[in-house]
C-alpha cells in the first residue's frame, strides 16, 4: 500500500502542476480576447485565428484542469444519497463510481480519440474557417487529458482504499484552504508586486 499510495502522491503532483500552469490560460484567452476585441471595435478587423486560438485556449483548460477538479474534490456532484452517508459510505460510492462509470468513460473517450487525432495529424488537418488554424493541436488536448484524469481517477480510488484501511485521513474531505480563484488571484498580486520592485 505504501508504493501504492506513493504512486498517488506523484500523480497528484503531476495534475496539480499542470492545473495550476492551466489556469494562467485564462489570463492568456482574456487578452487575446480583448487585443480582438479593441482592434474589430477601432479598425473593423477580426483575425478567425484570432477567434479559434481562444476557443483552443478554452478546450485546454477545460481539459488540463479536470483532473486537478477531481483531485480537489470540487466536481460536480449531486449528494442526495451520499451526503447522508458516513466518511466510509462516501469513500465506497466514490471507489464504486471510479471502477464503474469515471474509468470505462475516460479509456473509452481515450480509445476513440486517438485515431482522431492521428488522422487529423497525419492530414495536417486544417480549420475550414479562412485565416483558420491547424486542428490537431487541439485535438491533441483529449488523449493527453483524458489520459490524466485517467491517472488522477486511480490516484484518486488508490486514496479511497487507504482510508477504508485506515492508513490514511479521509481524502474526501473538502480542503478549507484558499480556492483555486484565490490562489491565482494571490499568484498575480505576487507577480505584481515582484514587477514593481
Amino acid at each position: 500500500m505504501t508504493l501504492l499510495l506513493q504512486l498517488s502522491q506523484l500523480i497528484d503532483k503531476l495534475n496539480e502542476r499542470i492545473g495550476k500552469a492551466a489556469f494562467w490560460l485564462v489570463l492568456v484567452m482574456t487578452i487575446i480576447c480583448s487585443i480582438n476585441a479593441t482592434v474589430r471595435f477601432i479598425f473593423n478587423y477580426s483575425s478567425n485565428g484570432l477567434l479559434e486560438i481562444q476557443w483552443y485556449l478554452f478546450a485546454a483548460v477545460f481539459l488540463l484542469c479536470a483532473p486537478y477538479t477531481l483531485q480537489k474534490n470540487e466536481h460536480v456532484r449531486i449528494d442526495v444519497v451520499a451526503g447522508k452517508l458516513s466518511p466510509k459510505g462516501q469513500a465506497w460510492i466514490d471507489i464504486l463510481g471510479t471502477i464503474f462509470f469515471l474509468l470505462p468513460m475516460v479509456i473509452t473517450i481515450l480509445w476513440l480519440s486517438l485515431p482522431l487525432v492521428a488522422d487529423s495529424f497525419h492530414i495536417n488537418e486544417m480549420s475550414a474557417n479562412a485565416g483558420g488554424l491547424i486542428r490537431w493541436p487541439v485535438k491533441m488536448i483529449l488523449p493527453v487529458a483524458f489520459t490524466l484524469l485517467a491517472l488522477q481517477g486511480i490516484s484518486e480510488l488508490i486514496k479511497r482504499l487507504a482510508f477504508l484501511a485506515g492508513r490514511i485521513d479521509d481524502p474526501g474531505q473538502k480542503d478549507k484552504g484558499p480556492t483555486a480563484e484565490e490562489e491565482l488571484a494571490a499568484a498575480i498580486a505576487a507577480a505584481k508586486a515582484k514587477e514593481a520592485k
